[in-house]
């Protein structure tokens, strides 16, 4: 079952999304510049969406961090009260017994992100409470510039000397702990691989739907303690930005999903409808404080379907242009409605169990007039009754 979600939005000025010059990211797409917006800051601003407006409770939500040792220490010292001395201590050999590689200046952190779910964490605490005869001083981390364990002259991290039974209890909680944003969007770890988990959604790179130029603004700003004869600005500077009218496109497999909730169909639904939220609500936070880029979509279309994926970008591979009495939103929804019409005409609509359409521009919408419905309460709704085989309540006219 594949819920796919295309939305059209057109941003005022912004810079919400910056490469490491400081300007909005961009891309060639059609042979043309576009405006793009990254798939990772579109998740993470949903899953900001996700605790922001509490979608999911906060014990179904991951945490991503380079102190898991930390956050491990803290539920030994309070559940299961350890010493703080002692839980560092065996949160670092939890650490080095995972194999996972240590942030060589500060031994306290990982040396990249770590994914984790409150109840990997809890459980992971457990074991430890539970056999803390093993978990004496840890082995040391070598530091910088010691020759390795294995004499080739490059650092490693050894492992701690804990039984085989405690270190395969640990491995076996860190299971995904029904976490819902790290059953959404998976994590990989790269030292142990038999831990990573495969997203069940898929969110594209944001795109325009039209030629994108990034425009320059300069700026000054008056030092209020200068004297009242001083000259000149106190600070002056430019700063980047575009406006642009994106098509976002996402995927989820509620099938997979549910999986990776242990088969948990409440959780399952209720990360469905989170995801359908943020994807419609989250908007990412880059300069918003400077620009206020708070703009919802003009058109949401949802599709339910058996199988198969329609990325439906190609609608926009010749730029849309604006024109008087048809500015670039109309344009783009009209462009990605009949470009609707054409691929199911080739290709079919074998498997879907539905499409509905929530937008602020109906008059643009011909081959999909039909799928039209009034709010996006509405749209959500049939894609939930269709995605758990529900019967959706009474909506006059189907909408």
């Amino acid at each position: 079952m594949i819920i796919e979600l295309h939305v059209l939005q057109n941003f005022v000025p912004a810079n919400l999304n910056r490469d490491d010059t400081g300007a909005p990211k961009d891309c060639l797409f059609g042979g043309f510049t576009r405006a793009r917006i990254s798939s990772q800051c579109f998740k993470r601003a949903m899953r900001v969406e996700f605790r922001a407006s509490r979608l999911i409770a906060p014990e179904y939500m991951a945490e991503r961090t380079s102190l898991a040792q930390e956050a491990l220490a803290e539920r030994l010292i309070n559940k299961h009260g350890f010493e703080a001395e002692a839980a560092r201590q065996a949160a670092l050999m939890v650490m080095q017994s995972l194999g996972i590689k240590l942030d060589s200046q500060s031994p306290e952190k990982t040396s990249y992100l770590l994914f984790l779910a409150p109840a990997e964490l809890d459980a992971v605490a457990s074991i430890v409470a539970d056999t803390r005869e093993h978990f004496g001083a840890p082995n040391e981390v070598p530091a910088e510039g010691a020759p390795a364990a294995n004499g080739k002259g490059k650092r490693k991290n050894e492992k701690a000397q804990l039984p085989p039974g405690v270190i395969n209890a640990i491995k076996k909680s860190l299971d995904g702990g029904r976490a819902a944003d790290l059953a959404l969007f998976g994590r990989m770890i790269a030292d142990t691989p038999e831990h990573n988990v495969e997203a069940a959604c898929q969110v594209a790179h944001a795109l325009s739907t039209h030629r994108v130029e990034t425009e320059f603004d300069f700026f000054t700003a008056w030092d209020e303690r200068s004297k009242e004869d001083a000259t000149g600005a106190g600070m002056l500077g430019t700063l980047e930005y575009n406006s642009a009218c994106f098509y976002r496109y996402a995927n989820l497999d509620v099938t997979h999903l549910q999986r990776n909730l242990g088969g948990d169909t409440l959780l399952t639904r209720q990360g469905v409808a989170a995801f359908i939220q943020a994807m419609v609500h989250a908007v990412p936070s880059g300069k918003q404080n400077s620009m206020a880029a708070h703009n919802p979509p003009s058109l949401i279309l949802a599709v339910a379907r058996d199988r198969g994926q329609w990325n439906l970008a190609n609608a926009f591979l010749d730029p849309i242009k604006a024109k008087a009495g048809n500015d670039l939103m109309r344009a783009s929804v009209a462009a990605l409605d009949d470009y609707w019409g054409k691929v199911s005409a080739m290709y079919g609509t074998q498997g879907m169990r539905g499409q509905w359409i929530a937008t602020l521009e109906a008059p643009a919408v011909q081959v999909l007039r039909s799928s039209l419905v009034s709010s996006f309460a509405a749209l959500q709704e049939h894609v939930l009754a269709a995605a758990f085989a529900e019967a959706p309540a009474t909506l006059a006219g189907g909408r």
